[in-house]
């Protein structure tokens, strides 16, 4: 589909199923102990520990159905691509207008950088209540330093999907819930 300027009509569009039930589950579900942990849990509880290990298993489980899920949550469907991410912020600055299917160049990265940060976050959390590095002071900054970026990312990415959402005409929330993408009827990848 090509880039449409902004000025134009909105294209007729129709809903398109895009999210599965799992990719939906893991988000809403990551968001909800993500907040649990940076917001209302003491670093010192089990509880914080305990809802850390569900993050890591929840992040170890959409890698794995990023490799075998459905066709917009495989990876193969949103690669990493920096110049994707140019391209798109390009079309941004341009005030051209390009709704992709799944995720959007922009979109990957971040999914690819959060997925990262939270194994950071993980994997130094659980070496600080090891013997070998308790009291040790670098997994704790590491683990800080990690939390710190994932929070900055978390309100990168919620202002994003905001921001997307109104130069799109779409409601890209609605689509973590639902699971359909409003799309364009001439959009040839269908969604698909």
């Amino acid at each position: 589909m090509t880039a449409t300027p902004l000025s134009t009509p909105a294209e007729p569009r129709r809903d398109t199923r895009i999210w599965d039930p799992f990719v939906r589950l893991f988000h809403w579900t990551l968001v909800g102990c993500f907040a649990a942990n940076a917001l209302f849990t003491n670093p010192e509880h089990t509880l914080h520990h305990d809802i850390g290990f569900t993050v890591v298993g929840l992040v170890l489980a959409r890698v794995l159905w990023g490799l075998i899920g459905t066709r917009h949550a495989r990876f193969s469907d949103f690669p990493p691509s920096v110049s994707g991410a140019v391209e798109q912020l390009s079309e941004i600055v341009r005030g051209r207008r390009h709704v992709h299917a799944g995720h959007s160049p922009l979109g990957a990265l971040m999914i690819y950088n959060l997925i990262g940060t939270l194994l950071v976050i993980g994997f130094s959390g659980w070496l600080m209540t090891t013997d070998t590095y308790w009291g040790v002071q670098w997994p704790e900054d590491l683990h800080k330093a990690a939390v710190t970026w994932a929070e900055v990312s978390v309100l990168a990415h919620v202002a994003a999907v905001f921001l997307e959402s109104l130069r799109l005409r779409i409601n890209l929330p609605r689509g973590m819930i639902t699971g359909y993408k409003s799309l364009p009827v001439n959009d040839t990848d269908n969604g698909r």
